[in-house]
């Protein structure tokens, strides 16, 4: 079977980690911190000392941390996993991060003569664990065919959007329209609560109305902004911010969207 390296073992990526062990493939785990390893003493998973050892002992690596320095540092750093790995090896950064950053990678990567897509995810560490995450993926066609048992652990579907660097640009597109969501949302519970409508009934009515949205029903309405603020304002506000620079690259008008989503982060109190 294909051998599988795994690095980010947090919210997000221990869940899928844990799917692609239970599926049976031969998997290395590398991780900063021992206690990230310890839910995988009881598996066959196996430990690295580097994240070269780590390539080395792998055909495919998939990244799952948080930043661009994160991906860098990991992959092309110190004792990197592109130190270790073969060539014909696929590298796949399931971070969310800059197309840039995929494409510098992918620059050195094919010195080695390893090939790299992009592949974000949505859904969490519950939709991994379901094998109901989305993969969204930029790159060569031929290197995600390799790779897709791996995803078809942890997720369905998985959308192949084109070159490398567009599946980046579609999760940062989403991760925008759902933080622009979290302000409109809270608008109109303010709104109706002003004009005398229960702020709660109006959240259960919207919610099962042509008005509903992700973000109103299952972040907003049941919680406010509050609580996702502290938990997840930093990432939101680095994938607006990305997104933004992106359009501002390409001299395309975000629009509306972009006003929204930086209404959020206004009230999160994480402006960028």
């Amino acid at each position: 079977m294909i051998r599988v390296g795994f690095i980010g073992l947090g919210s997000q990526g221990a869940p899928m980690a844990r799917r692609i062990v239970d599926e049976g493939f031969p998997t290395t785990l590398w991780a900063r911190r021992p206690e990230s390893l310890a839910p995988f003493a009881d598996t066959a998973a196996e430990t690295a000392a580097t994240p070269a050892e780590l390539g080395a002992a792998s055909d495919v690596v998939c990244i799952c941390v948080v930043a661009d320095d994160d991906v860098r540092n990991v992959v092309t750093g110190e004792d990197g996993v592109l130190g270790g790995m073969a060539e014909g090896g696929v590298l796949v950064i399931h971070s969310t991060v800059h197309p840039d950053t995929c494409a510098e990678i992918a620059g050195k990567a094919a010195a080695r003569g390893v090939a790299v897509i992009d592949a974000p995810v949505s859904g969490g560490g519950i939709g991994a664990a379901e094998r109901r995450l989305l993969v969204m993926v930029g790159g060569d066609a031929e290197a995600l065919e390799r790779c897709r048992p791996i995803f078809e652990t942890y997720a369905n579907p998985i959308v192949h959007l084109g070159e490398l660097g567009a599946g980046q640009v579609t999760k940062l597109l989403n991760n925008l329209l759902f933080t622009a969501g979290l302000a409109i949302g809270q608008a109109a519970l303010d709104l109706g609560e002003q004009l005398g409508v229960d702020r709660a009934r109006l959240g259960e009515v919207i919610s099962s109305g042509s008005g509903n949205s992700f973000a109103l029903s299952r972040v907003v309405s049941p919680t406010g902004l509050d609580l996702i603020g502290n938990h997840a304002g930093g990432v939101l506000r680095k994938d607006v911010g990305l997104i933004a620079d992106i359009a501002e690259t390409a001299a395309a008008a975000p629009g509306i969207v972009l006003t929204a989503a930086d209404a959020t982060l206004e009230r999160m109190g994480k402006s960028r």
